[in-house]
């Protein structure tokens, strides 16, 4: 289109941002984690595609509610997978869409299910990690001996691990929060071998021009060089480097906890043990066993990051004394 005025130079029209441009930068505005960025935006555009894609502040109550008949009816999703489809649409029009649904806080939030965990025994643990090499076993070993989520461990930078002190800083856990947990001993030399090859394979890229890896917030603006600092580094760093376009620096993320989520599900198959293993199993046998050796729960919670006492003590009805330690009267007999 020509400049209807040639003295003045040509403007571009404004572009008003996109939907979904809209929930991004709200998302990291308010510092939530990167899996909620993910997992909203995936709900938000199901429930658009569902309504054959009418925009959101055009729609209400009715579609909303039918959205998440439709979820538990037709798709038979779990009450906690409806209730985070909700959440997202929750966000979507009170954040930001800026439209007051009052209706929104009056739905019913499905009940979730209340499931017991899968435990391994000791013994069990031992021969899982038994079948497991290399860097996936000294991963593991902290899975269990730290009851660490998995992403907790992939995303372990070099400065997190606190040998004299027998310590873990875990960094932005689930909920945004950092705590302290244990460092299991018999993992350290393993752990001091991991972080001497991370130094050479840092010096080798920053030799190479390289060496960065991304920082959390604003802490690059904040501390530009830190980046590219042994501490900052990943402890299980991945194999290849990424160029960030906007800044022309090469940085390399951390290992994809699916690399160590495929590794432990090939280790479990292996033992024979007839119980579904993931590297949570893990973490809650972690629990169960400190509580199996008389530790308090409050000081199992705050290892565990659980934010309410209760999501501790489901694994007071896994212990191997029975429920709610009760000797059973067929032992007796």
């Amino acid at each position: 289109m020509n400049n209807p005025n040639p003295t003045e130079p040509h403007k571009e029209p404004h572009k008003e941002p996109r939907l979904l441009e809209k929930v991004h930068e709200k998302i990291r505005l308010k510092h939530l984690s990167p899996r909620t960025e993910e997992s909203y935006s995936r709900w938000i555009v199901d429930f658009i595609k569902h309504n054959k894609m009418r925009y959101p502040a055009t729609m209400g109550k009715d579609e909303v509610t039918a959205y998440l008949s439709h979820l538990a009816t037709r798709r038979k999703v779990a009450a906690s997978t409806q209730n985070q489809a909700l959440a997202a649409l929750l966000f979507l029009y009170q954040e930001v869409l800026g439209v007051d649904l009052p209706w929104l806080d009056e739905l019913v939030r499905a009940k979730p299910s209340r499931r017991l965990p899968v435990v391994l025994s000791r013994d069990e643990v031992r021969l899982l990690l038994n079948n497991l090499n290399g860097l996936t076993h000294t991963m593991s070993l902290l899975l269990y001996g730290a009851g660490l989520r998995v992403n907790e461990c992939v995303q372990l930078r070099v400065m997190d691990l606190e040998m004299d002190r027998n310590q873990i800083v875990v960094r932005r856990g689930k909920g945004d929060k950092d705590r302290v947990t244990l460092l299991p001993h018999n993992a350290k030399d393993a752990l001091r071998r991991q972080i001497s090859l991370v130094s050479d394979k840092h010096k080798k890229d920053r030799a190479n021009g390289a060496g960065w890896v991304l920082l959390p917030d604003a802490l690059n603006k904040k501390y530009p060089n830190a980046g590219r600092e042994l501490a900052w580094q990943w402890l299980f760093p991945g194999t290849r480097l990424h160029l960030e376009k906007s800044t022309g620096k090469h940085w390399r993320h951390h290992l994809h906890a699916s690399v160590l989520q495929r590794e432990v599900k090939m280790a479990s198959l292996k033992t024979g043990i007839p119980k579904r293993i993931s590297c949570h199993v893990l973490r809650h046998s972690f629990a169960t066993h400190l509580l199996e050796a008389g530790y308090d729960i409050r000081s199992i919670q705050q290892l565990m990051g659980h934010k309410d006492v209760r999501t501790t003590m489901i694994y007071t009805h896994v212990l191997d004394k029975g429920p709610l330690g009760v000797k059973s009267p067929a032992d007796g007999l």
